[in-house]
Formats: C-alpha cells, sequence, structure tokens
C-alpha cells in the first residue's frame, strides 16, 4: 500500500464509506484535531514519567483512535448491509470515562486543594500535558459544532470533556512528581 494516492490532490479527502469532502470540511477538522491530540499525548507518554502514567496514556491514544474513526464515518455509513452498527464494536464505553475520573480523583487526593488558576509550565514535560489538554479542548469543540450539523455519539464528547480535566489534573500532579514549582495566576488589582 503506497502512503501517497494523488486522490486528495485536488482539496478533497475520503471519509469511511468512500464518501469525498473538501479538506477542510469540519468532519475533517473534527477527526484531524484528534490526530494532533493524539501525537501530544504520545509526546507527554514518550517523558520521563511513571509507568501508570505512561499506561493509562495508551489507553487515552487507543480511544482517541477510537473517537476518530467514529467521526470520520458519515453519518449515512454507519450502517452496514445487515443492518449492524459499523461503530458498535469500536469499543468506547461509559467505563472509559469512569477510568479517566478515578484516576483524576486518584491524584488530586495527593495534590494541594487549588486556590488559584495556575500558569502552565514550570517543567518541559508539564508544558506537554498542557498543551495536549488546548488541544484536546479544540478537539471537543470542533466535535461540539460537528454535532450541531451531523450526529456525534454523546459519549464522545463527554470523553473529550473528561480528558482534558484529566490533563490539567496530571499536569499538577507531574508538577509535584518533577519537583516542579506551580506559579499560581493573580490578576493585578
Amino acid at each position: 500500500m503506497k502512503v501517497y494516492t494523488k486522490t486528495g490532490d485536488k482539496g478533497t479527502t475520503a471519509l469511511f464509506g468512500g464518501t469525498r469532502v473538501p479538506k477542510d470540511h469540519i468532519r475533517i477538522e473534527s477527526y484531524g484535531t484528534i490526530d494532533e491530540l493524539n501525537s501530544y499525548i504520545g509526546l507527554v507518554r514518550d517523558q520521563e514519567i511513571g509507568t501508570t502514567y505512561k499506561n493509562i496514556l495508551i489507553e487515552v491514544q487507543d480511544r482517541l483512535f477510537t473517537i476518530g474513526a467514529i467521526l470520520a464515518t458519515p453519518p449515512e455509513k454507519e450502517v452496514m448491509k445487515n443492518g449492524e452498527l459499523r461503530l458498535q464494536n469500536l469499543g468506547l464505553e461509559e467505563k472509559d470515562i469512569e477510568l479517566l475520573e478515578n484516576e483524576i480523583d486518584s491524584m488530586e487526593s495527593t495534590l494541594p486543594q487549588m486556590t488559584h488558576f495556575v500558569l502552565p509550565g514550570g517543567h518541559t514535560t508539564v508544558s506537554y500535558c498542557h498543551i495536549a489538554r488546548c488541544v484536546c479542548r479544540r478537539a471537543e469543540r470542533l466535535a461540539v459544532h460537528l454535532s450541531h450539523n451531523e450526529p456525534v455519539p454523546e459519549l464522545a464528547i463527554k470523553y473529550l470533556n473528561r480528558l482534558s480535566d484529566y490533563l490539567f489534573v496530571l499536569a499538577r500532579k507531574l508538577t509535584t512528581d518533577l519537583g516542579a514549582e506551580e506559579v499560581k495566576w493573580i490578576p493585578r488589582k
């Protein structure tokens, strides 16, 4: 299989099922941003962090591929000829959100309570987490935008929302683990 097909040279691309759309279509923006997020998650995972974090991030990357596949499939192609939903067995479930929530709760139980917003930064690994969090929020916004025009599973949007929370708390936890300083944002008076 060749990497280049030349089929997109005129500014269109194929969705799952073969439907061609412009490369700037909101569906392409949505799953393209999921791909960008997945790459940033990989960057965080490649840092010197604990094995537990790495394992959770691998699980997250797998779920992001699932969400990308969901977003890359137009509604008219979701049902196979036998009437079965094509995407039903890809594996995005409520338990995936519960995993993130449990990890958030576990990390927060070891962190000082937040009294102010914090400035992103303090350590390269922490900064990568914050970048991933911002890309996750953008992916969520794009998925919501797409949902105004075409069906998007609520679970996918919910997962992205919880994932951005997880990445924020992970950034705070890594700040502690790495001995970095958490800088509070204190507005000018």
